[in-house]
């Protein structure tokens, strides 16, 4: 009982855990506004946010590319496995096509770069942080929001659209791998692929990644400027981060393909 006393008992714990986290909401509403005001500004940080671009991009291609690949050929491999109950596994392209396009190409690459990218920022940003470097760049009367989090947002919620596109093109290819082995012809998969996917599919997909991008860099600098606690501090911070961004992105997948869905 004194235990329980002491902590304050349920209502207690549930009562600071829900302090914090609307703490952390106001922080990162304030730190979506200044970067918002910063948009604005003279003195744009060009080569930063081509060197970020560089690093979400490029850097980033790789692991997206080996993961498009194999998902698509393990997709491919299952689905004609079960189409093949029903006699319609030539139809496996169709499928392979539209998952990819809707959904596993832009989560997928979204979850790869929040584990990436968002690590990266936080753990780049919160070694600023806690060495006393960001408030350095304040004495100097720089903004960090200027210098730090908008290149890196700018370059996240651009980037990801691009390396999506490259992960449905990979993801469709592996399948495309699979059916051949199959006996699915390629002609007839690339037509059962483009006969069913629509342009408006591919929009779709690609709209929900400007959002994606946009969560991933702003929760990844959020944690990063708010790190204390020295090189461990900055250890829980990434850790934090990769867990919230992809928790974000997953969440904000079902509400945006809600929203996509009612204003078809």
């Amino acid at each position: 009982m004194s235990g329980v006393a002491e902590d304050g008992g349920f209502i207690g714990v549930t009562g600071r855990w829900f302090l914090g986290v609307l703490e952390e909401l106001g922080r990162f509403g304030r730190l979506v506004g200044q970067s918002l005001r910063v948009l604005g500004r003279r003195g744009f940080p060009v080569r930063e946010t081509i060197r970020q671009f560089e690093s979400v991009v490029v850097r980033s291609s790789t692991i997206v590319l080996i993961t498009a690949l194999f998902t698509g050929m393990v997709l491919a491999l299952q689905t004609a496995t079960a189409l093949g109950r029903f006699g319609a596994k030539p139809y496996t392209g169709s499928f392979v096509g539209l998952a990819f396009v809707l959904e596993l190409g832009p989560v997928l690459t979204a979850l790869v770069v929040s584990g990436r990218v968002g690590a990266g920022i936080t753990a780049e940003i919160g070694a600023m942080t806690v060495s006393e470097q960001v408030d350095a760049i304040r004495a100097l009367g720089a903004d960090p929001v200027q210098k730090l989090v908008v290149p890196r947002m700018l370059a996240a919620t651009i980037g990801l659209p691009m390396l999506t596109m490259l992960a449905n093109v990979l993801g469709i290819v592996g399948g495309l791998l699979i059916a051949s082995q199959l006996g699915i012809g390629a002609n007839f998969y690339y037509q059962s692929v483009v006969g069913v996917v629509t342009l408006a599919d591919l929009v779709s997909g690609l709209i929900k990644t400007l959002a994606f991008g946009w969560t991933i860099s702003m929760v990844a600098c959020d944690q990063g400027l708010s790190t204390m606690g020295g090189t461990v501090g900055v250890g829980r911070a990434t850790t934090r981060a990769v867990v919230i961004s992809s928790i974000a992105v997953l969440v904000s997948d079902f509400f945006l393909t809600k929203l996509i869905l009612m204003l078809q």
